[in-house]
């Protein structure tokens, strides 16, 4: 591989796409951008086509295409449009891919950039979660080297002794806890998505911070080390950091727990995912240590953080539960936001379906797409049932 390195960004006007745009331009010399997509976002797409040099730009919406192409007029950057169009960027010949397009809407492009045999930063782990068993078959049939744009798995990432695996005991993931954290649940029935998306140490989509508040964000983080790491669930446990300054960490045999910490800002994990394996600079926020830092730690109750349970439950049925945890989870999050539900209504709507929808066959990665839409379908339909009937949303 040559000093500079050839890269295309999904997702580009994102957060995760933003914040990667801002290390490439930092370190400018270091790449050749080839592609950047988005999803809707016109304007944003096309300053960001101009201002790092892409060679391609792709919307996803195919209704945007001609506004597109006349913002981009004259500027040599070629323009298409549509889900085929955003598999069809992921053959562009690359080093590294940041896969940020939220949500399973990544995933088709996702997995045909692993099979180009690159290196794949991903950062949108709903994928992974739905179909973790396929991307890392997929990696490893290509020699795709799947690396981690989560701050949490980045960090597992940095200390993790793959040489060493048989000697590691535990992967601790560690969480916030949100802006909820030390709130009852029946104090957080009024929660507003503008309360909700407030997160207090990290600048994130509306859907992630909504994860984050309720805990969803961690225990699919869960599922996601599961499948990056091939370690047992019994293996992965998560502890409450509300500094946010210790990102994850690993446990060895004899008694050694290797943390990775730093400011949180994903300049930083996204930096080390785009240099890997050398490291590379940013402008994002430094850690001090000459100033009195507090840090703190606690369990994190099962009980009290459903969605945890949750999802050591969905990893003991198997892959597909863990599909099935995720299209409800995104539609009831999206429902929440467009406040057609309340805040605790997502974590029930979790569980009815968890409890409610039926058991899927996975063996292709079209079973896992036609698992999603049918999740999505049934997740949507119990939703508007008890709008309907002005239920709560209960689990049976």
């Amino acid at each position: 591989m040559s000093d500079v390195r050839r890269i295309s960004i999904f997702g580009a006007t994102g957060s995760v796409g933003q914040a990667t745009a801002d290390v490439v331009l930092h370190n400018r010399k270091s790449f050749d951008v080839q592609v950047v997509t988005a999803n809707s976002n016109v304007d944003a797409l096309a300053e960001l086509a101009v201002k790092l040099g892409a060679k391609y730009a792709v919307i996803g919406q195919e209704e945007h295409y001609k506004a597109l192409q006349n913002v981009l007029l004259g500027t040599g950057i070629h323009v298409s449009a549509g889900a085929a169009a955003l598999i069809e960027a992921a053959t562009v010949p690359c080093d590294v891919v940041m896969a940020a397009i939220v949500g399973m809407a990544g995933l088709p492009p996702l997995m045909k950039s692993v099979e180009q045999g690159c290196c794949v930063a991903i950062a949108n782990k709903e994928p992974l979660v739905a179909a973790g068993t396929h991307l890392m078959e997929a990696a490893n049939a290509s020699g795709a080297k799947i690396l981690p744009v989560d701050s949490e798995h980045n960090a597992v990432f940095q200390v993790f002794d793959d040489q060493q695996k048989k000697t590691i005991e535990r992967i601790i993931l560690t969480a916030s806890g949100g802006p909820f954290r030390e709130r009852l649940e029946d104090e957080l029935e009024d929660i507003t998505p503008a309360q909700a998306v407030a997160h207090p140490n990290w600048s994130m989509g509306a859907k992630i911070s909504v994860d984050s508040a309720t805990l969803m964000n961690k225990a699919l983080e869960v599922i996601e080390a599961h499948y990056l790491f091939d370690v047992p669930a019994n293996q992965i446990d998560v502890v409450i950091h509300p500094q946010s300054l210790i990102h994850s960490m690993v446990e060895y045999c004899d008694g050694s727990i290797l943390s990775q910490m730093g400011a949180p800002d994903m300049r930083t994990p996204i930096a080390y995912c785009l240099g890997w394996p050398s490291r590379m600079p940013t402008s994002g926020q430094k850690l001090s240590l000459n100033e009195r830092i507090s840090m703190e730690f606690y369990p994190a109750d099962l009980q009290r953080f459903r969605a945890l349970q949750m999802a050591y439950d969905c990893l003991d049925a198997g892959q597909e539960r863990c599909g099935v945890f995720n299209a409800a989870n995104e539609i009831a999050v999206q429902a929440f936001l467009e406040e057609r539900i309340g805040f605790n209504d997502i974590l029930r709507v979790n569980a009815y379906v968890l409890e409610n929808c039926e058991k899927f066959s996975i063996k292709t990665l079209a079973d896992v797409v036609n698992m999603d839409n049918t999740v999505r379908t049934f997740t949507s339909a119990y939703i508007d049932n008890i709008r309907q009937n002005s239920k709560k949303v209960y689990a049976s």
